[in-house]
């Protein structure tokens, strides 16, 4: 039980490696999320059909590695970064790779969710593509957006625990070394309650988040 002391800070790293992932991810994920529905033949921001081809490929491409060979294989990339490829910071690149074409996919998911006749209305009243998107789309299922938010962050949780058997920091790297190799499974267990908290923790913030923004229960 003498590394319990290490768990506070192991803590607050799988937070902050799951923060800063999913940031980055949303960063990224919601303009090609908002391009796969956009960029549409019959769109509203229509884009040439072998760029649309190329942008689903690369995303289901990166979607369909697993994420413990993505993580190797990106370890060269952290190394020319960060100069190291091991520790938090450095896990949050693979996170973060195997993490935006999710979130992508999930923001393509909201936006196809939106109402055609909304879109129609705009357009009828001369609204330009990016007013549409930015001013009926993304308001229009931003509980949507903020409900996939959640499950992106608490994925991307679950990556951060996997990404302790490389040396990636946090709960993970605790339950793995310390508990799994040195048998000392009761800090395993612990580790593994307090993952079991952030996601309940942050599941339930992006519900009433979620809640909170759709006009349809303020009515």
């Amino acid at each position: 039980m003498d590394n319990l002391p290490n768990l506070p800070f192991a803590t607050w790293e799988s937070f902050y490696a799951t923060a800063i992932s999913t940031l980055l991810a949303m960063v990224v994920g919601l303009p090609l999320g908002v391009l796969l529905v956009a960029g549409e033949k019959d769109g509203v921001l229509p884009l040439p059909g072998w760029l649309m081809t190329l942008l689903n490929a690369v995303i289901n491409l990166l979607r369909s590695v697993p994420f413990l060979i993505l993580m190797i294989a990106v370890l060269p990339l952290s190394m020319f970064v960060l100069g190291t490829s091991i520790g938090t910071p450095a896990s949050i690149i693979p996170l973060f790779i195997a993490s935006f074409p999710f979130v992508s996919r999930l923001v393509e998911t909201s936006l196809r969710e939106v109402d055609g006749g909304v879109i129609e209305a705009a357009q009828s009243m001369g609204a330009t593509p990016m007013q549409i998107i930015t001013k009926v789309m993304i308001p229009e299922s931003l509980p949507s957006l903020i409900a996939n938010a959640t499950i992106a962050m608490t994925t991307i949780l679950g990556y951060s625990a996997m990404a302790g058997i490389i040396g990636g920091g946090g709960l993970g790297q605790i339950a793995i070394n310390y508990g799994y190799y040195r048998y000392k499974y009761l800090i395993m267990v612990v580790a593994t309650v307090l993952l079991v908290v952030m996601v309940q923790i942050f599941q339930s913030i992006g519900t009433w988040l979620a809640v909170r923004c759709d006009k349809r229960l303020r009515k």
